[in-house]
């Protein structure tokens, strides 16, 4: 018996990141004359998901859905309303100041604006310095040598290291900003629609140099993405966001390979092929109707009102994100 229960620690997944029930809500204001109710806007509803060791959990969807949102969230850059983020078991949203001050140097993020994210009074050298500073984790002279390995490590000129940031262009910010994020060795990357705001070839450039950082340092990644190309052959397991709730979770293999949700479906047939022979023997599925207020969501399954296959049951009652087996959960009352 005791060997079985060995046998079971062994063959358990090592989670590194967890998120259990989380939600985030944002007041909208409340009329003072009428004295109604402060309205919520409903950004991320009841998420839980799993983040393995040295793995990528891709999270996709469309805008407005509540990707960027639950990316903070598990940052901690902004309070949840409800749930817990676990950092190898360590309760990040319960922490006090001095003890986030520590979790910081586990989870990073990347931004998707590489302009935005640099200060443009600093040079690169000191932006991806910023958080050795913050953390104290070694003398100034030190922190130098440690910035110009990071530069090396991305694929920037460590000659360029007092330059500043309007001195770069698009792929090279970005590089800073994923330098920055690595200058205190973290377990676990966020990276929040990375490569969105670069042009195609940079895109590739960058998405392969984070393949590469992941499989030399053992990274573990929550990609954030609309792109469902982007995150194809990235991810080793998809979640797929809808109006602040995930529909449908696996591996890319079953997620693009047979899609059961409705929703992603849709998604899915919206990906460009490269093929025009194969594009042209696909059904596109186009879905009718605008995405729902998320401070008013329809009650039941939030995507009833426009999915093809809707029935009484879906209004009335909220699916549960169900495994249709070897881990590939959808949360529909009529999944293919």
């Amino acid at each position: 018996m005791s060997a079985s229960v060995d046998n079971e620690r062994v063959a358990r997944p090592d989670v590194v990141l967890e998120a259990r029930s989380l939600r985030k809500f944002f007041p909208t204001g409340a009329s003072k004359m009428l004295q109604r109710p402060t309205d919520l806007v409903q950004a991320v509803d009841d998420v839980s998901l799993k983040v393995v060791r040295g793995s990528t959990l891709a999270i996709v969807g469309e805008s407005g859905c509540g990707k960027s949102t639950l990316a903070r969230l598990l940052a901690r850059l902004i309070e949840p309303t409800s749930g817990t983020v676990l950092l190898d078991g360590a309760d990040v949203t319960g922490a006090s100041s001095k003890e986030l001050l520590k979790l910081r140097r586990d989870i990073q993020i990347v931004f998707q604006d590489p302009y935005a994210c640099l200060n443009p009074r600093h040079s690169i050298g000191q932006s991806i310095g910023t958080p050795i500073r913050i953390q104290k984790t070694m003398s100034r002279a030190d922190e130098k040598n440690r910035v110009q390995e990071l530069m090396e490590l991305v694929g920037l000129n460590i000659e360029h290291y007092n330059r500043f940031p309007h001195e770069f262009s698009g792929g090279q910010r970005q590089r800073a900003g994923i330098a920055r994020a690595l200058a205190l060795q973290p377990k676990v990357i966020i990276a929040d629609e990375p490569v969105s705001a670069l042009d195609v070839s940079i895109q590739a450039q960058i998405l392969n140099l984070l393949e590469k950082l992941q499989a030399d340092l053992n990274l573990s990644y929550v990609f954030i993405a609309h792109d469902l190309s982007v995150v194809r052959h990235i991810a080793d397991e998809v979640a797929v966001m809808y109006l602040g709730k995930i529909v449908e979770i696996g591996t890319p293999e079953a997620v693009y390979g047979a899609p059961s949700h409705p929703y992603t479906q849709a998604l899915m047939s919206a990906v460009p092929v490269p093929n025009p022979q194969a594009a042209s023997q696909r059904k596109r599925i186009i879905l009718t109707g605008d995405v729902p207020s998320p401070v008013n969501p329809p009650s039941g399954c939030r995507f009833r009102t426009r999915c093809p296959k809707v029935q009484d049951i879906c209004s009335s009652e909220e699916p549960m994100l169900i495994d249709r087996g070897q881990g590939h959960r959808v949360a529909c009352h009529f999944p293919d």
